[in-house]
């Protein structure tokens, strides 16, 4: 049985940011790691959008950048300034391959593609079990979700982020290029949180998705049935479908750090990295990344890499509402951007505001909803 000082279960967003983040601080060059998946990260399976100043560490791969965005409902419409905020796409391929090719003149780093059937502690290490051999390493890192953790229990709701997106080419030049689309609620909600998300990249071009924020994921008919009537809407009459993705992510307040032991860490939407409150995953995970690689170099106790903070909270007040009633998603988020300052409010999604800071976000919202979720939380914390 080889053995290794690191293994990744999983080479999804967490795994491949936390291992380029590991190359780069030039701290881990001595230490052996293995990457473990089944897919071979070959194709452009998604789309991650984030809001960041400045150029950034991902400047090379950014498909496209908007310094206006969009926020619509049924009532109103409102064009969002994003300084010194710029909303920035990255094509899951090119993400891929940029890593891997940092990777690969990495002589301590091996990936295998192999589907994991399973891993445990063994006194000091951990052992895992793949289709077709076992290894040994002395730290693991999951990114493979069980779901099965979240819903065998109901203190902690879940949601899901679920979506298809058409990538779309129209005869008519519809689009502006410099404005995306953030969230568009003028479709009709069916009782639940729902809204368009739109990514121009041309006036003729540009991704179109439907998004909910609710428990129950929908036949594939319904999600494109919608995409066609926006489009229509939209004024197009003749397009063609360039490319197409889905999505399904987490949204839930889980202690997912619980199941962390001293030699298992669980990262990604396994380890609860996904913003519960949107379903981000880039900025996050980012910034996750940067802070276990630090970690790494003081700590061994992986029981010890959690820090919950009042942005854990808030997220858990509003996952507490749209459990209890989806279809007010619209109007929560409406209240927010309909007189918000928009910096200050991606400020406080990415969970860099202070107190104060929070309030001017918060106050925006309907104060009795979140008061009587907060009355109905603390009594189950």
């Amino acid at each position: 049985m080889k053995h290794y000082d690191y293994i990744f279960t999983g080479t999804g967003l967490s795994a491949l940011m936390t291992v380029y983040e590991m190359v780069v601080s030039e701290q881990f060059q001595k230490k052996q790691i293995l990457l473990l998946d089944i897919d071979t990260k070959k194709t452009n399976d998604r789309t991650w959008c984030f809001w960041e100043e400045g150029k950034g560490d991902w400047k090379k791969i950014i498909s496209e950048e908007w310094d206006l965005a969009l926020f619509a409902n049924e009532k109103f419409t409102r064009d969002l300034d994003l300084k010194p905020y710029q909303y920035k796409m990255i094509k899951g391929i090119d993400f891929y391959n940029k890593v891997f090719k940092r990777l690969s003149v990495e002589k301590n780093i091996t990936f295998l593609n192999q589907e994991i059937l399973g891993f445990s502690e063994s006194g000091n290490n951990v052992v895992v079990q793949t289709n077709e051999e076992s290894f040994s390493c002395n730290k693991l890192f999951n990114s493979i979700y069980n779901p099965e953790l979240v819903l065998k229990q109901t203190k902690y709701p879940l949601l899901q982020q679920h979506f298809i997106g058409w990538f779309i080419k129209s005869e008519e030049a519809v689009f502006n290029s410099a404005k995306a689309t953030f969230m568009d609620f003028s479709v009709e909600q069916r009782g639940n949180t729902r809204f368009m998300y739109v990514l121009p990249t041309s006036s003729t071009e540009a991704l179109i998705e439907y998004t909910l924020f609710s428990k129950d994921l929908l036949p594939k008919e319904e999600y494109e049935n919608e995409i066609q009537k926006y489009i229509q809407k939209l004024g197009i009459t003749n397009y063609e479908i360039i490319e197409k993705e889905k999505g399904n992510i987490p949204m839930t307040c889980f202690p997912f750090w619980k199941e962390n032991k001293k030699n298992i860490l669980h990262i990604g939407s396994a380890g609860g990295w996904t913003k519960a409150s949107t379903g981000y995953t880039f900025k996050n995970t980012t910034k996750k990344a940067k802070a276990l690689v630090a970690f790494l170099n003081k700590e061994t106790d992986f029981r010890k890499f959690h820090k919950r903070d009042k942005f854990w909270f808030y997220d858990l007040l509003l996952l507490d509402i749209l459990d209890q009633k989806n279809h007010l998603g619209s109007t929560i988020f409406s209240s927010m951007f309909k007189k918000g300052n928009p910096s200050l409010i991606f400020k406080f999604l990415d969970e860099e505001t202070s107190f104060l800071e929070d309030l001017q976000v918060i106050w925006k919202c309907p104060k009795w909803l979140f008061i009587k979720a907060l009355f109905s939380r603390i009594g189950r914390l």
